[in-house]
């Protein structure tokens, strides 16, 4: 039975989640980086909100951790290539809170134009300033949204049926989405100029990173005013704080600061700026939303094998799961192969999917051909890492789906060329289920794949297959199935054995000593 450990808050029903699935689950709230690390060793699983810290060393302990769900949407607290290292997926839940934080957007917006805060401190203090409080309205404004994702897309609807007209800046919004959110697309500088509020909806990145610095700042539309419910670091605060001295920018509301929690800024104490803590997907609605789905989330992926939401790897539904399973374990095969066999650099791998392949989805596959690959040289390698290893090794990983004809109704190539060689495995699924080999370097062959296995690559001469087999029984080595394919009558051939006992080292030995041998390898699935 799995093992899920919840390391913060999360609603009760998270709890009740786990255990109606069948997933054991402990709740330890409240640990000290020292006492996770202790216990962490015991868990598949791990489910946090903010104040769990996913760090280098509670990775390194974490020996049998498959993954780390978040109930929220920033992971900033998960060292993310660390765990992909270790082939741990790493979950979020960037839609159950989506519609407070973009809610909270909309309030910040409206509690700027009016001016409510001051206002509201002005009034109670005993003042009545009913002239100080000049306020605009949004109705018939441009609204400025960089990051038109998910929540960037809920402001936008929202702020459409305010009546104000709305751009939008995100490189992976397209035309087709944009006409259908109702959004004008704009490259930045033109946004900047136009918009008289903008508000940021994007996750910190090296893209991101200070997007409103003092340059894009000065570019922007004179009285425009500001609002960040997403990531502090997206804006510059000593940037904004001298635009909002000289009057460029009007006003700014900010729920998210570069250092939480936010004990002290440059911006507090100013009636043209509003703060809140942190406070956009602080509500009961969402709490209890992202608790849920992180806790289905992690079940499927433990259960089912399902991805969903994940931050470091494809996703994959649990329908998907058990459509894909052959052929992962096809794809983990054949990359396992090419591995046994290369013993060089290896600069490129190459996935070809022909048939009813063409028409699945194709990354978790080619992941586990990758990971069936470098599994033969690093240690720990699984879909999630094997992909980020073979990135880290200059490797270059095509996939391609051909809409042809083929002799199989399902097939998968895969070629590997590495320091002056080339080698090609193919396989097919027999019955839908079953991963067999169909072709090596070009040479047709027809061969399931067994626990030992024996390769050999010899010249076509009468008689070899004889005097291999004899090899093998003089060292007691049965035969349980053999293959064997060539180009052309005289030229090279392959054998593809399967033995009923492992291929000992002084049995490869003889093997290499018959004539006309050019290769000899052992293998092990």
């Amino acid at each position: 039975m799995p093992k899920v450990l919840i390391s913060d808050n999360l609603s009760p029903r998270a709890v009740e989640i786990f255990r109606r699935r069948g997933v054991d689950v402990d709740t330890r709230t409240g640990l000290k980086p020292a006492e996770l690390e202790a216990i962490i060793g015991a868990y598949d699983g791990l489910a946090i909100r903010s104040a769990t810290k996913v760090t280098p060393s509670l990775i390194a302990a974490a020996t049998n951790l498959k993954v780390v769900g978040r109930a929220g949407i920033g992971v900033d607290n998960v060292d993310v290539p660390a765990a992909t290292r270790r082939g741990i997926v790493v979950m979020n839940t960037p839609f159950g809170n989506s519609i407070t934080t973009a809610e909270h957007a909309i309030a910040m917006m409206f509690a700027l134009a009016r001016q409510i805060p001051a206002a509201d401190r002005s009034t109670q203090a005993g003042k009545w300033e009913k002239n100080r409080f000049m306020g605009v309205e949004l109705f018939a404004k441009t609204l400025g949204i960089i990051g038109c994702g998910n929540i960037g897309a809920i402001v936008a609807e929202r702020a459409l049926a305010l009546k104000m007209k709305v751009v939008a800046y995100d490189p992976f919004l397209t035309a087709e989405r944009a006409v259908k959110l109702g959004v004008e697309k704009l490259e930045l500088d033109d946004l900047l100029a136009r918009a008289d509020f903008i508000t940021l909806h994007t996750p910190l990145t090296d893209a991101t990173r200070n997007i409103l610095d003092a340059v894009a700042l000065a570019k922007c539309k004179r009285g425009v005013r500001i609002v960040n419910c997403a990531r502090g670091g997206l804006v510059v605060e000593n940037d904004l704080l001298a635009a909002l001295g000289d009057g460029r920018v009007a006003g700014a509301a900010l729920d998210v600061f570069l250092t939480e929690p936010a004990h002290e800024s440059p911006l507090f104490g100013r009636d043209d700026v509003i703060c809140t803590p942190h406070l956009g997907a602080s509500t009961t609605e969402a709490q209890e939303n992202v608790a849920l789905q992180v806790a289905e989330q992690i079940c499927d992926f433990l259960l089912d094998g399902a991805v969903v939401n994940a931050i470091n790897m494809p996703s994959v539904t649990a329908e998907e799961a058990r459509q894909l399973g052959p052929y992962m374990a096809l794809g983990a095969r054949l990359g396992t192969y090419l591995g046994q066999l290369s013993d060089d650099n290896i600069r490129a791998i190459a996935v070809e999917y022909e048939g009813h392949a063409a028409e699945i989805n194709p990354k978790p596959v080619t992941a586990c051909v990758l990971a069936g690959l470098l599994s033969q040289q690093l240690d720990s390698v699984n879909t999630v890492s094997a992909p980020v290893l073979a990135r880290a090794r200059n490797i270059a990983v095509t996939e391609t789906r051909h809409d042809r004809q083929t002799d199989y109704p399902t097939l998968i190539r895969v070629t590997v060329e590495s320091d002056g060689h080339r080698r090609t495995i193919a396989g097919s699924l027999f019955g839908n289920q079953k991963p067999r080999i169909v072709e090596l370097a070009g040479v047709t062959i027809e061969a399931e794949f067994a626990p030992n296995m024996l390769y050999v690559r010899n010249q076509d001469r009468p008689g070899f297959i004889g005097r291999l087999g004899q090899v093998l029984g003089d060292a007691q080595i049965n035969i349980a199935a053999f293959g064997n394919g060539r180009s052309r009558p005289g030229e090279d051939a392959i054998c593809l054995v399967s033995t009923d006992q492992p291929v000992t080292d002084e049995a490869l030995a003889m093997i290499r000593a018959i004539p006309h041998v050019l290769r000899v390898r052992a293998l092990r699935f």
